[in-house]
């Protein structure tokens, strides 16, 4: 299935020049709306976002924000640690959240001088880009062809958006000042360096979130401040350029390998430009059209687990919550329920993204909120990762594996993993992203618990576990969706550089009947001499119970009993501290089973027992 085309400059200029002026607001304009304001402010499904705005905005009214000063800057480039700046600088982005949004949905300007200060200390902070996404010291800023002030990162675009759209809502109510700063900083720190240079940013060419997130927050901010139409015609063009390789991440089955969380950024900074896009060209521009667009609006219904569970495999959490007001644009546009949408509240997003709470607010509809998950079985042959979902008395037993390749956008070694979810939990569990530093995207990703493949539910062979690297791939044998469940094989041997294997394969059995299913493993081993040591991991957030030849993971709804040759492997459970992607300390319980006295050949085979309560 090829990309959807995009429009060619012809188009895009013959769009934007006979486009019509912009409303008050755009694209915000429904809350420079009399009427429509008074309908948000009565809407019973937004009550909790707008009492979070308003509290919001009378804590930064209250509170100086705390300084981004150079000893929190430079603490990513002598220690890795990201967490200090980035909780001062997000915090100063929920205040403009809560101040902006205050003083617009209330018409009060009782917000206003704060807000004023807030925003002559974002033009003043020495880079909108976050340290982590900066040259590592002086050194490496000197030798870059961008100085670091003018680095367009994910959240210089997001700066630069927020302040664009706070300048056309609120409009005469701020300071020409404010205008006039908020103008000259967009256009030095984001348009002349991404609009005026022919050389482009990495993210300008790779598939992956980036493309669509700064792309979006680039061009939604030229839609709203640029008024030379020759000049925005340009800007949009390179835009759209940057969204065609946004698509190429994606293939025909529409799965995002970054995972579900990665999906919802990128892909929803995408609807949100070519909504505001096809707003200003009167609808001469879409880029939301094509069967390629409704597969990837598709993919949260594939590998929704109930409620705001979800599979999880690269660096997504195990719990993702999209953005109601996206998910209600999605499921109308293309027809395509959005499983488990919540009312918005703005702690749904922890790092205060402007344009994910101002959709919320404009585009949450109440009907798409809380729709169920149904049952199904999903085969994502790009992706090569398979999904089981069955839905017995509104609860969900579930299985997934995947197979793929071991350099993938936010990679983790994990070919062949698994998951079985059981009544809201993932009982053998992929524990998804970890804590963001400077180690973790760099030589030493791979020690890392949470992304090498010592941390999924894998072998290690001869001590060794998989490798990363687009020649480390799994290749699809079979797969086979029957009415009960699903077979799935993969041929593993390319995922590890052990000399003495000579082949290795993986192959699945689910079967499902009410609340009860059954999952056999068949993992055979071919090696060229006996190996000098074998074993099995099995990981979870539940510390299993072991007896002879049988291990049982309790869940709050349910459990899972795995059934193992005892003559063959010898049990043990090992406890690892780690913390969540936001910080939260978690305790993994990873049940090794080494192989006593292997021989060269290997049939090694387990019975999993799935059960709701």
């Amino acid at each position: 299935m090829p990309n959807p085309p995009m429009p060619s400059f012809r188009a895009i200029r013959a769009a934007i020049l006979d486009a019509p002026p912009r409303p008050q607001g755009f694209p915000l304009d429904a809350l420079c709306d009399g009427a429509r304001l008074r309908t948000i402010r009565a809407a019973p499904h937004l009550r909790a976002l707008l009492a979070d705005i308003r509290a919001e905005s009378a804590r930064a009214q209250a509170e100086p924000p705390e300084p981004l000063g150079f000893e929190l800057f430079r603490r990513f480039g002598q220690s890795g640690d990201r967490a200090a700046f980035e909780r001062a600088y997000f915090d100063r982005r929920r205040r403009l959240l809560g101040l902006s949004l205050a003083a617009a949905v209330d018409g009060d300007d009782t917000p206003l001088p704060a807000l004023a200060d807030l925003l002559w200390e974002i033009c003043g902070e020495y880079s909108w880009a976050l340290p982590a996404h900066l040259p590592l010291g002086p050194d490496e800023a000197r030798a870059s062809r961008t100085p670091p002030e003018q680095v367009v990162d994910l959240f210089a675009a997001h700066t630069a958006h927020a302040l664009a759209e706070v300048l056309a809502l609120l409009g005469e109510r701020l300071d020409p000042w404010l205008h006039y700063r908020i103008r000259a900083e967009v256009e030095q720190r984001v348009f002349q360096p991404l609009f005026h240079d022919p050389h482009h940013f990495k993210w300008e060419w790779e598939p992956i979130n980036w493309a669509a997130v700064c792309g979006g927050c680039a061009g939604m901010a030229a839609l709203v401040l640029e008024d030379d139409r020759e000049r925005l015609a340009g800007m949009v063009d390179r835009v759209v350029r940057a969204l065609e390789c946004f698509l190429e991440g994606f293939g025909d089955d529409g799965g995002c390998a970054e995972g579900i969380g990665y999906w919802a950024y990128g892909f929803g900074f995408y609807t949100y430009f070519a909504d505001a896009l096809r707003q200003f060209t009167g609808g001469a521009l879409d880029l939301m059209q094509g069967q390629k667009l409704r597969q990837i609006a598709a993919f949260p219904g594939a590998v929704s687990l109930g409620g705001d569970a979800a599979v999880n495999y690269s660096d997504a959490d195990p719990r993702v919550a999209i953005h109601p007001g996206l998910g209600s644009y999605l499921a109308a546009r293309f027809a395509t329920p959005m499983p488990a949408l919540a009312e918005p509240t703005l702690a749904h997003d922890h790092i205060f993204r402007w344009g994910n709470t101002t959709r919320d607010l404009l585009w949450t509809d109440p009907a798409a909120l809380h729709a169920p998950v149904g049952s199904g079985t999903f085969f994502l042959p790009d992706l090569a990762w398979v999904v089981d979902r069955r839905v017995v008395g509104g609860e969900v037993l579930a299985f997934s594996a995947k197979g793929g390749h071991n350099d993938e956008p936010h990679n983790h070694n994990d070919l062949g993993h698994f998951l079985i979810h059981v009544g809201g939990e993932s009982l053998l569990a992929d524990l998804g992203a970890g804590v963001y530093t400077r180690q973790y995207f760099r030589e030493q990703r791979y020690e890392h618990l949470h992304t090498g493949s010592h941390g999924h539910s894998l072998p290690l062979l001869n001590g060794q576990p998989q490798r990363a690297g687009r020649a480390h791939a799994a290749h699809v044998l079979a797969c086979e969706p029957h009415p009960d469940g699903l077979r799935l094989a993969l041929d593993l041997t390319s995922a590890y550089d052990d000399p003495t294997l000579r082949a290795f394969t993986r192959s699945f059995g689910w079967t499902a009947s009410g609340g009860a299913a059954t999952l056999d493993l068949a993992d055979c081993f071919d090696f060229a001499q006996p190996p000098a040591a074998l074993e099995e991991r099995f990981v979870s957030l539940r510390r299993p119970a072991l007896s002879e030849g049988c291990a049982t993971w309790s869940g709050e709804r349910g459990d899972v009993t795995m059934h193992f040759d005892a003559g063959l492997f010898a049990p043990s459970v090992e406890e690892l501290a780690t913390h969540t992607h936001q910080g939260q300390p978690i305790t993994v319980f990873i049940l090794r089973l080494l192989a006593q006295g292997a021989g060269a050949a290997v049939d090694a085979r387990f019975q999993f027992a799935c059960r709701l309560a």
